[in-house]
């Protein structure tokens, strides 16, 4: 880290940098002398990170913080009761990237995905842009050659909230 030239590559420690407000491309990797990183551990901070996942979001918000302000948002039992008590997270991985093969989630409040068939419940977001851009999503739907949202199909109007539009435009159900 220094920059000084090294005889004996023993000497090297290596270091993965995985988030620093500068890296840009994911994880680097750099040396440094052992010498030169005397003390670092006694300097780390006790930081916790966790996801938050909010129903319209594209994906999830990593925050990290210390450790002792996020025990103080437990406020009805202590924050080591809390996460004893708190379900386990299946399928995910710990860190900020996925494990290979990890299914992505589909935001299907998102333009490329709005009105796609799914299983999950209808988010305000993706109504809102079904029922503000019915042509447009109906249009990428047939382009993909998916089932385009159909105003007489009485399960899409519910599904959507396009009872209006449906009435407005004169589509018997």
């Amino acid at each position: 880290m220094t920059g000084k030239h090294v005889e004996d590559e023993a000497e090297l420690v290596r270091i993965v940098v995985r988030e620093h407000p500068d890296l840009e491309d994911g994880p680097v990797e750099i040396e440094a002398l052992a010498e030169e990183l005397t003390g670092v551990e006694e300097l780390a901070l006790d930081l916790v990170t966790f996801e938050l996942h909010h129903p319209d979001a594209d994906g999830p918000e990593t925050v990290v913080m210390e450790v002792s302000a996020f025990n103080r948002l437990a406020s009805a039992a202590a924050m080591a009761e809390v996460l004893r008590g708190a379900q386990r997270v299946t399928g995910g991985t710990p860190g900020p990237a996925r494990a290979a093969g990890a299914k992505e989630r589909i935001n299907y409040a998102s333009p490329e995905h709005a009105g796609k068939p799914h299983k999950g419940r209808i988010t305000e977001a993706e109504k809102q842009l079904v029922q503000e851009q019915l042509e447009e999503v109906n249009r990428r739907l047939s382009d993909q050659g998916i089932r385009t949202v159909d105003l007489a199909n009485p399960d899409h109007v519910a599904r959507y909230g396009l009872d209006a539009l449906a009435q407005e435009l004169g589509v018997v159900r």
